[in-house]
């Protein structure tokens, strides 16, 4: 897919709710995207972005990132078939847990 001339309004409106979808780039803004669909898109926003990106790419996204949903994480780990242990975000959660919650 031409990743210049991606239309963004594919996408569920909350996804990107506090962004100017006109703005976004599917290169500069690749984290971001990906982060959003995984944590409030649907299944056919997943499927687009699968259109837009390979699993290779999100895989290699997600791996850098410092913090992604617990679900989202494993859905992640799961689909490309990688321990959960090696992503970025597994080891982070763990160390910027509350001792508790009020």
């Amino acid at each position: 897919m031409n990743r210049t001339n991606i239309d963004f309004s594919k996408f569920s409106k909350h996804l990107f709710w506090d962004t100017d979808r006109a703005t976004l780039s599917a290169d500069k803004n690749r984290g971001y995207i990906i982060k959003q669909v995984l944590e409030y898109g649907s299944d056919c926003d997943w499927k687009f972005l699968k259109d837009i990106y390979s699993l290779d790419e999100i895989k290699e996204t997600v791996m850098g990132m410092r913090s992604l949903d617990k679900k989202a994480l494993s859905f992640i780990a799961c689909i490309t078939h990688t321990d959960i242990r090696e992503f970025r975000c597994y080891s982070t959660i763990r160390l910027n847990q509350a001792p508790w919650i009020y």
